[in-house]
């Protein structure tokens, strides 16, 4: 009898366009032949252009979708994205308590690629304080680390101080993406709490990044699911999020979605430099 899959969660908002927040997670849980479960936080009516609509769920019925699958499946690693609102925030982090969920990954949503706000000002200070302390990495992008460190990531020097004060606040490791930055290549920041790696890679002229963040930190929690630690786990997913960019498939007319289903996942054992 074959092994059953691993299952992973994802608790985020629903992307009409398809190309990022739930349906962008779930894909790429596929991808990596993990079974994707879901908790909607938030409904948005968006495309690769803009996000022109979004609903907000009742906490009652985003702690009710978590508590559905928990009760059922042997969740083996959960990915937060956007949770819109404290509220929700703060009934995520009970549930994901309750159930002492393992290997969490907090995707910090805040903005989407359009400019539209998806994290409401007054719930950065309830996930810094409570979801920080359950995540096994937290992945933000660099207006986001200095959202939550509260430090003006101006250099290498004051990244690397973000990262040790997101560590600080309980996060066990962190990982800022450096999407946002300039020069040839793009460079993530991993910190575990003791050591510092930089994961590189060209950096691709494209406009195909929509959901690029919920992609990464849904493969970063697949391949938590399947056994790799954490720093494998973030180059692995690194490596094919720059494959899925190359294979977009060109839809849309603004930010495209890349290639969820990108042939080819790259072996265990690699790390940054």
């Amino acid at each position: 009898m074959s092994a059953l899959p691993k299952v992973a969660l994802t608790i985020a908002g629903s992307d009409s366009g398809g190309g990022a927040g739930i349906q962008a997670d779930l894909k790429t849980f596929a991808a990596f032949g993990v079974y994707g479960t879901s908790a909607i936080s938030a409904v948005t009516a968006q495309n690769t252009v803009s996000v022109t609509a979004v609903q907000d769920i009742t906490p009652a019925v985003v702690t009710a979708q978590i508590d559905a699958v928990a009760a059922d499946f042997a969740i083996a690693a959960v990915k937060t994205g956007m949770l819109a609102n404290k509220a929700i925030v703060q009934a995520v982090a009970a549930a994901l308590e309750r159930r002492a969920l393992p290997h969490v990954v907090v995707d910090p949503v805040m903005v989407s690629k359009s400019g539209a706000v998806l994290l409401r000002d007054d719930a950065i200070e309830a996930l810094r304080m409570r979801l920080l302390p359950l995540a096994e990495m937290v992945t933000p992008n660099l207006p986001e680390a200095q959202r939550l460190s509260g430090v003006a990531i101006t250099s290498d020097d004051a990244a690397r101080e973000a990262a040790r004060r997101l560590v600080a606040h309980g996060a066990r490791t962190v990982l800022i993406k450096g999407g946002h930055a300039h020069g040839a290549e793009a460079i993530d920041l991993f910190h575990d709490g003791r050591n510092f790696e930089s994961l590189r890679g060209p950096r691709l002229e494209t406009r195909n990044t929509h959901g690029t963040g919920c992609t990464l930190s849904a493969a970063i929690a697949a391949l938590l699911a399947l056994g790799s630690p954490p720093l494998e786990a973030a180059f692995r997913a690194k490596a094919w999020l720059f494959d899925a960019i190359q294979s977009a498939p060109g839809l849309g007319r603004g930010a495209g979605p890349v290639e969820h289903f990108v042939a080819g996942i790259p072996p265990r054992g690699g790390t940054g430099s």
